[in-house]
C-alpha cells in the first residue's frame, strides 16, 4: 500500500514538473525512486511521532537503518540515502532554489 501511495506521489511529481515547463531530461534524475519516497514516508512518521522535531544528522541515520530493519524489501532504498546530507525534498524545485 506504501509503494502505491509512493507511485502516486511520484507521479504527481512529476506533472508538477512538466506542467512547470521542465524538461523531463532535466529533472528526471533527480527525483527519487518509489521505495525511496516510502523510506521518506516512513521517517516522515518516526520525526512526527518524536514531536515533529527536525532530528539530528546521526539520529537521521539511526532512523534509516531502523527502517531497513523493520522493512528488509526496502534496504537498498534506506542505503541509497544513508550518508547524504540532504535527504529533504532534495527534488523539489523549491527546496533546490532556496537550498543552493
Amino acid at each position: 500500500m506504501l509503494r502505491a501511495e509512493a507511485a502516486d506521489e511520484l507521479a504527481v511529481l512529476v506533472q508538477e514538473r512538466l506542467r512547470g515547463g521542465e524538461d523531463p531530461w532535466d529533472f528526471m534524475e533527480d527525483l527519487p525512486t518509489v521505495d525511496e519516497l516510502v523510506v521518506f514516508m516512513l521517517r516522515a512518521e518516526h520525526i512526527e511521532a518524536d514531536g515533529g522535531l527536525r532530528p539530528t544528522a546521526a539520529r537521521n541515520q539511526r532512523l534509516l537503518r531502523l527502517i531497513a530493519h523493520e522493512y528488509p524489501e526496502l534496504t537498498r532504498a534506506v542505503w541509497r540515502l544513508v550518508g547524504q546530507e540532504n535527504t529533504h525534498r532534495r527534488w523539489d524545485a523549491v527546496v533546490r532554489v532556496v537550498g543552493q
